[in-house]
């Protein structure tokens, strides 16, 4: 719980003057690191994964390896190596122009953090998840739920995490849910009613969930918050960035989708002589 602090009240910020106040753990030296009450040496390292730590880091709870194992999963969903995906094209870029890993992967990372795609979407992907899980729970039918976000009785209804750019379909979905089955995940009150949907949305707009559609409600079944999860996918892009930084790199030179001049369709004014300099 955040604690509310007045604007004329300066006295949290004065015990704070000049001194840094962390809950989360630090480095003793001479004794020992910790991460949230667990000594990072003795305690996780070596027996608890990296997407483990990751969650305790952001959480404060240190999940189990399973659910941990279905974080890795996303974050593979949404690290192809395909230059043509707008993140992954800067790490591209980054690497023909010869700027260090860390600067083009933080590049595509924060590309990524749109309104159109990738973990930007997430916030608003989490309130429409919770707000048809509100409406079910308010009496209301699927169909009507649906009906709620059409602009108008004609229109199709516009729905975040149930449409996809340039594809119908997203084949994530199917590798996804099989992976948490596998894991031992069943269907929660979040995913199951995203799927009632989008066997009525297939029915009439032909258009189903995509990963955000999915993955959001699959973290609201879980227990994390809205920030929770949003920090969690906040770098998921990174591997297919790096990958795309890493072939372009390693090719000579500027030679990442390289442009003749007359492959450029100029529709300007015609070219005229330049007076002499009298």
């Amino acid at each position: 719980m955040k604690k509310k602090i007045h604007r004329s009240d300066f006295s949290f910020w004065d015990t704070h003057r000049g001194t840094i106040h962390s809950t989360i753990g630090g480095w003793i030296i001479g004794e020992a690191v910790y991460c949230h009450g667990y000594d990072m040496m003795e305690e996780l390292i070596g027996k608890a994964s990296y997407f483990q730590v990751l969650v305790l880091n952001i959480t404060g709870r240190l999940p189990e390896r399973r659910l941990a194992e279905c974080i890795e999963a996303i974050f593979l969903c949404v690290s192809y190596p395909d230059s043509r995906i707008w993140c992954n094209q800067i790490g591209s870029l980054g690497g023909t122009l010869r700027s260090s890993p860390v600067a083009a992967a933080c590049a595509g990372i924060l590309a990524s953090d749109s309104r159109m795609y990738g973990a930007g979407t997430l916030l608003a992907g989490i309130e429409l998840t919770k707000n048809v899980v509100k409406l079910k729970r308010s009496g209301m039918t699927v169909e009507d739920i649906i009906k709620s976000y059409q602009r108008t009785p004609k229109s199709p209804p516009v729905m975040i995490g149930f449409s996809r750019p340039i594809a119908s379909g997203d084949e994530r979905i199917e590798t996804l849910d099989q992976t948490t089955k596998q894991l031992g995940f069943e269907r929660g009150e979040h995913l199951a009613l995203a799927y009632e949907i989008q066997e009525i949305l297939l029915q009439k707009t032909g258009e189903g969930m995509n990963l955000l559609g999915y993955i959001a409600p699959f973290f609201c079944d879980q227990g994390f918050t809205p920030q929770e999860i949003y920090r969690l996918v906040s770098i998921m892009v990174n591997s297919g960035v790096l990958a795309c930084y890493a072939e372009a790199a390693d090719n000579p030179p500027e030679s990442f989708f390289p442009l003749h001049c007359n492959d450029i369709d100029y529709q300007g004014p015609a070219s005229r002589p330049v007076p002499d300099k009298e």
